[in-house]
């Protein structure tokens, strides 16, 4: 597995090939009402669909656990979310920031804000048990962080994000 997690401007881009077809490693990417997510992605403690405005069209609230030795406090992001499948077989979300007065920030969470960002599951020409994933990141974690704190964190995240979905993948296919 390949893992580029530089930072690329104010995104982060994270790049791998995973061991499954796209539809198999989707299944671990989609957000949904407990869905898959949660349960292998150290890094999300809860994904919540607010509002489903189409099937591929949703408003979702996303909790994640405190990080680096807490010195990032948990925080929730309310996005628009945008799903797209073509007909190669690549599988996109696409998300960005979005202010839904019904999900106000709540207690015990910084506020953080997604700008447009997302994750593009592609078939590997030639290898259908491979998909190419690749993934930004462009997030305000809020609060009072320093930047050598995020400039950290998000690297080692992204790479984490990868081994952890090869992992659940893999158990799937058992």
């Amino acid at each position: 597995m390949r893992v580029d997690g530089r930072r690329v401007g104010a995104a982060y881009k994270g790049e791998g090939i995973i061991y499954g077809t796209p539809e198999e490693v989707w299944k671990f990417l989609l957000p949904a009402d407990n869905g898959l997510r949660a349960k292998w992605d150290e890094n999300v403690k809860d994904l919540q669909v607010l509002e489903l405005i189409k099937d591929d069209l949703l408003i979702t609230r996303t909790i994640t656990p405190s990080a680096a030795m807490k010195l990032i406090s948990p925080r929730d992001f309310v996005d628009l979310v945008l799903i797209k499948k073509y007909d190669d077989g690549t599988i996109t979300s696409n998300a960005t920031y979005l202010d839904y007065p019904s999900c106000p920030p709540q207690s015990g969470y910084v506020r953080g804000f997604n700008h447009p960002c997302g994750c593009f599951c592609e078939p590997v020409p030639g290898e259908p048990n491979k998909t190419h994933v690749v993934s930004f990141f462009q997030t305000d974690l809020s609060g009072y962080l320093p930047q050598k704190v995020v400039n950290s964190f998000f690297p080692h995240s992204m790479a984490e994000l990868y081994n952890n979905l090869q992992k659940a993948v893999n158990k799937l296919q058992e």
